[in-house]
């Protein structure tokens, strides 16, 4: 169904499928997260230590990822709303089974929002109950500089994520520390106001 020419990345158990989504699909699938946006509106969580995020975060399906003081969890509603999370587009899950094999579907999507000087630190998603689920990764809008190295430590590498690349943390690289150095502004037109869309699919529980 998607187009997907999977490169050798040079790292096992990181699989990368650059240009997988169309550029209607992208369309398409950005217009379901700005109207899912409408229901659980994008939030500027803390850390535990109370330090905020420089990215906007709103979550998709049965779970969401969310930080506060309080510490990091998945939980069913909207920390702001109180709301429950609007479910996960169809597009997404369809990917999840294509790409990934997985039997289990994802049950959260955390959906990132990065304006002008946000980024992501290096960091490893483990607040997962089962680390041999696959984590998948699609990007939208602005290019990003993604960084990637080994989950003890080492060497990292750099990759380009451009709009409709679709990327896995799986296997050997499920716990590899990865982020996002810097996104590059004006490189897409696709979100309004400019930035990059990443969202996360994950099995929660």
């Amino acid at each position: 169904m998607f187009a997907r020419p999977e490169i050798d990345t040079g790292m096992e158990g990181f699989r990368f499928w650059p240009g997988a989504l169309s550029a209607s699909e992208q369309a398409d699938l950005l217009a379901r997260v700005l109207a899912a946006e409408a229901e659980a509106p994008f939030h500027q969580p803390v850390t535990p230590g109370g330090r905020p995020f420089s990215v906007r975060m709103t979550s998709l399906g049965p779970l969401g990822w969310v930080s506060d003081r309080a510490g990091y969890r998945y939980q069913a509603t909207h920390p702001a709303t109180g709301a429950p999370w609007p479910p996960i587009p169809e597009l997404l899950l369809d990917l999840w089974r294509e790409l990934t094999g997985a039997e289990q579907p994802p049950d959260a999507c955390l959906v990132n929002l990065y304006r002008d000087g946000a980024r992501m630190g290096l960091h490893q998603d483990r607040d997962e109950a089962d680390m041999s689920a696959p984590v998948l990764s699609v990007s939208l809008g602005d290019a990003a500089l993604f960084r990637i190295g080994p989950a003890g430590g080492g060497p990292t590498k750099a990759i380009r994520l451009n709009s409709g690349d679709v990327c896995a943390l799986t296997g050997p690289a499920r716990l590899a520390r990865h982020g996002i150095d810097r996104v590059i502004a004006g490189s897409s037109t696709l979100v309004p106001g400019g930035g990059r869309i990443n969202l996360t699919l994950r099995r929660a529980r």
